[in-house]
């Protein structure tokens, strides 16, 4: 990029440049908040010859998402092909001068009306006083003028005030529109590179995410393009079938690795923007189906349990590329990549670079050839149980509670299936996880926190359950009673991994033995989802931090 270049524009000048579309407001600058009040207040230095700040602008033939209406004005759009100027810094500051200058109504939050062509300037005000108001009482007299009628208004209605106060409408008028604003242009500078300015200027305000900087890039009037309402649109769709948690980070992913097989952000940052179009409706089609197969193959009925966001990206990738239901050997090696990925911490860092990895899998996949991975799987019942702490966020305790939920756990009382849900599945004391052991009943017993808050302590149900027919009570005691109401109780247990009664100590409130027999049956549902291969016996595995990587924070 070359240096800055310091520069100074007239009123004239700046409002010209607005008006033609020459300077626009890019969409990730916060909304207009300045009040009238401290808008006169601008006004007002500018009349004094105070200083006002710079104005910090992108030129660039970049054609972002902008904010094209300021007010009532209807802005047009910038000649293609020609340069234009996006404001960096000073968006409140030249918004406020547009709105008083020009005598708009600012419609607020709420629908809230702000007139800024009730802005005065007292004539008999010194110096040291404030000239410009916004008191409206005390207007209606010939010692005050709007500052539009001062620029606006012609001769003749400049003439019809006093004698004492023709000299001071010549001076304030002449002092605004001679006023030398102060400005600094960037030339020839990515999008990266300005949005980074952007961030360094406005140091106490939230950095601009990666997808807030895409939603500016890829905007396009013509091709009726808009990726943040195309995002919502997407979300509201995933919504109805309780996958709308997914992040627009994920959906960035999704899109590059498909375009270049690498998604990191400079990567992101450097896709051709009408290629990006182009490829946007195929790509929400594969996210789409990639959601359908988890529903419906993986039986994971909603997004919250998703070990990770992040694998929506390479199944996104496959069903882009196959159009068909994956079937046979394609549908088996999917399978185990997909919970090698859960059960391992594969995206708990790194997300990008284990992505751009992984990728090459599933090219191996799609040609019916299994892969070769360089992490182990260990199904043993011992590594179940010493990492199985019960923390709702953890991926592995994610990975174990979706195969919970692909066999569509039943309520105890009545045999109906558990209706599970985002809004329940938050943290480890939602409505629909149940210790079946109770932490309070273990407490009393001395049992140690950790065996006590443990995956395998934990069961699917809904609230009803939860917080009326179970509370405390020893599982003796509680499931004697579903036992008289429910007559298909046992067939209602195996859809939550619990088998004979007698075995798993249910009756007898034997822990230990439930303990045991739990971790077991578990183990078996895992073994059965992955192709063993040697590095599962060579490697020792470990879990150090298997949470999931935040992908929202993208920046």
């Amino acid at each position: 990029m070359k240096l800055p270049e310091p520069q100074t524009k007239t009123f004239s000048n700046l409002i010209d440049e607005i008006e033609k579309g020459q300077i626009k407001i890019p969409q990730f600058q916060r909304d207009f908040v300045w009040t009238i009040q401290k808008s006169a207040s601008l006004i007002d230095s500018i009349i004094k010859g105070y200083p006002i700040g710079t104005f910090i602008l992108w030129r660039t033939k970049e054609r972002l998402r902008s904010v094209k209406n300021i007010g009532g004005i209807e802005l047009p759009d910038t000649v293609e092909g020609e340069y234009v100027d996006f404001v960096l810094d000073g968006q409140q500051r030249l918004t406020s001068l547009f709105a008083a200058l020009k005598g708009i109504i600012i419609t607020r939050e709420g629908g809230r009306k702000e007139d800024f062509r009730q802005m005065y300037i007292n004539l008999s005000a010194h110096e040291d006083e404030a000239i410009v108001s916004v008191d409206l009482e005390e207007n209606e007299n010939k010692n005050y003028i709007k500052v539009t009628d001062l620029l606006y208004g012609g001769l003749t209605l400049l003439a019809s005030y006093p004698p004492e106060h023709l000299k001071t409408l010549e001076e304030y008028k002449k002092r605004i529109e001679s006023y030398s604003f102060s400005a600094i242009q960037i030339k020839e500078a990515p999008i990266d590179i300005a949005t980074e300015i952007f961030t360094r200027i406005n140091v106490g305000g939230k950095p601009l995410s990666l997808f807030e900087i895409m939603v500016a890039k890829t905007y396009d009037y013509d091709r009726d393009f808009d990726l943040a309402e195309k995002y919502d649109n997407l979300i509201d769709r995933l919504r109805t079938v309780n996958y709308e948690t997914v992040s627009d980070a994920t959906i960035l992913q999704s899109v590059s690795m498909i375009m270049a097989k690498e998604c990191k952000r400079k990567v992101i940052l450097t896709l051709d923007k009408q290629a990006f179009i182009d490829i946007w409706d195929d790509v929400i089609d594969a996210i789409e189906k990639t959601v359908d197969y988890f529903r419906t193959f993986y039986r994971i009925p909603v997004s919250k349990l998703l070990p990770y966001n992040a694998l929506i990206v390479p199944f996104a990738y496959f069903f882009y590329k196959y159009k068909d239901k994956p079937t046979g050997e394609k549908q088996r090696y999917l399978e185990d990549y997909f919970w090698r990925c859960s059960l391992s911490g594969r995206y708990s860092s790194s997300t990008e670079s284990k992505l751009a990895q992984d990728i090459k899998r599933i090219d191996l996949i799609l040609k019916n050839k299994l892969p070769k991975y360089d992490w182990a799987i260990d199904t043993s019942t011992e590594f179940i149980i010493n990492n199985g702490w019960f923390s709702a966020g953890r991926s592995y305790i994610k990975a174990i509670l979706a195969i919970m939920a692909y066999h569509q756990p039943k309520s105890f009382i009545d045999n109906s299936i558990v209706n599970i849900n985002n809004g329940w599945l938050k943290q480890a004391n939602s409505k629909n996880y149940h210790h079946f052991f109770p932490k309070a009943y273990l407490k009393k017993q001395d049992e140690e926190e950790f065996y006590i808050n443990h995956i395998l302590n934990i069961t699917i149900v809904d609230d009803f359950l939860n917080k009326r027919k179970i509370k405390a009570k020893a599982p003796s005691v509680y499931m004697k009673e579903f036992i008289e109401v429910n007559p298909d109780i046992r067939d209602t247990m195996k859809t939550h991994l619990i088998g004979d009664f007698n075995a798993f100590g249910i009756l007898n409130d034997d822990y230990d033995a439930f303990f045991k027999h739990r971790a077991a049956f578990i183990s078996k549902e895992i073994e059965r989802r992955i192709i063993k291969q040697d590095t599962d016996n060579e490697q020792q595995v470990k879990l150090v931090d298997d949470y999931d990587e935040d992908e929202s924070s993208y920046e």
